[in-house]
């Protein structure tokens, strides 16, 4: 029997979530519920697909939903779907608050279901291209910078966008945090609009991150430098190229570059453009959610991942509103 899978929310990323569900062909689409009359009219009529008036008869129809409604009502709509003996997908972050997500871990664990949660980037090729095996950083830096929105307003850029960036830190150097500096201003909305962050964590790796949500254009690059290494990721381009430093001239092939570095100690550059398959991160999420309601096997980002970002989060915008009320 397939399952039955619902969308909750049919905003800008909701849609995106009807129209990848709608087309996996190993579940049945149940359709969607939106509050808003007038955009469940259009999205129901424009993507040929099943709305529903109220949210109850979703979640009594389903086997599992996902969740793409204000970060605000994260808490209730999948409180509510757990109860109702559902499995639930909640697009970043988890909750508001640490509080809200610890009581929906223990809810989903009393009632024997998945939560997983959206944090997308953890899914781009870009990121996955690189074996994280052999990442050992001792200095990153991430931007994510992006023109200023119509939406996701409701929470500051730290949790809008920067804690996709946390997630991925918190991916790669798996350490305690020791300390943290941040600064943020509010310019166009009344949260922060721009952000910046530099954490040190208890193996002695430092990380800085800048996230605006009043660029001029978009930009969602890492770099990860570690000794003798240096990697790029380009999220929105998906692309990677790393450089490796070497004292002797290494082997080469068609693919790499060498470039040299002269002086007293003379320096060669290895460049290698490491290939990216040609992936969409959404429809990879879904497939993880839907392969662990079958198998019980969580491969994908889970409640608790998400809980540790989104507390990481939490503290970094804590310390920029203290920052700005001095």
């Amino acid at each position: 029997m397939k399952l039955k899978i619902g969308v909750v929310g049919a905003g800008h990323l909701g849609k995106f979530h009807i129209e990848k569900l709608n087309s996996i062909n190993e579940i049945e689409f149940m359709g969607f519920y939106e509050q808003d009359a007038v955009r469940r009219e259009y999205i129901s009529s424009n993507l040929n697909v099943k709305k529903y008036q109220k949210l109850e008869k979703l979640l009594d129809d389903c086997d599992a939903v996902t969740i793409a409604t204000p970060t605000t009502s994260h808490y209730y709509v999948a409180k509510d779907a757990l109860n109702m003996n559902c499995h639930v997908f909640i697009e970043k972050p988890i909750t508001s608050t640490i509080k809200e997500a610890d009581l929906l871990l223990k809810l989903a664990n009393k009632q024997k279901k998945i939560i997983q949660v959206g944090h997308i980037e953890q899914f781009n090729p870009a990121f996955n291209a690189v074996d994280l095996s052999n990442i050992k950083p001792t200095f990153i830096e991430a931007h994510r910078l992006s023109p200023f929105p119509n939406r996701g307003t409701d929470v500051p850029v730290v949790l809008d966008l920067m804690i996709h960036d946390i997630g991925v830190i918190l991916s790669i150097v798996r350490k305690e945090v020791k300390e943290i500096r941040a600064f943020g201003q509010s310019i166009v909305s009344d949260t922060t609009d721009l952000a910046n962050a530099r954490i040190e964590f208890m193996n002695g790796c430092i990380v800085n991150l800048t996230t605006s949500r009043i660029s001029l254009k978009k930009m969602r690059k890492m770099r990860i430098f570690q000794n003798h290494r240096y990697v790029n990721i380009d999220f929105l381009n998906k692309t990677v190229d790393d450089y490796k430093s070497f004292n002797k001239k290494p082997d080469n092939n068609s693919q790499n570059k060498i470039f040299t570095i002269d002086g007293p100690n003379k320096k060669y550059i290895k460049h290698n453009q490491i290939k990216v398959p040609n992936v969409d991160a959404l429809s990879v999420e879904f497939d993880q959610f839907i392969n662990t309601i079958k198998t019980n096997n969580n491969t994908g980002y889970s409640g608790e991942e998400a809980t540790k970002a989104l507390s990481l989060a939490i503290e970094i915008q804590n310390i920029i509103e203290s920052n700005t009320k001095h």
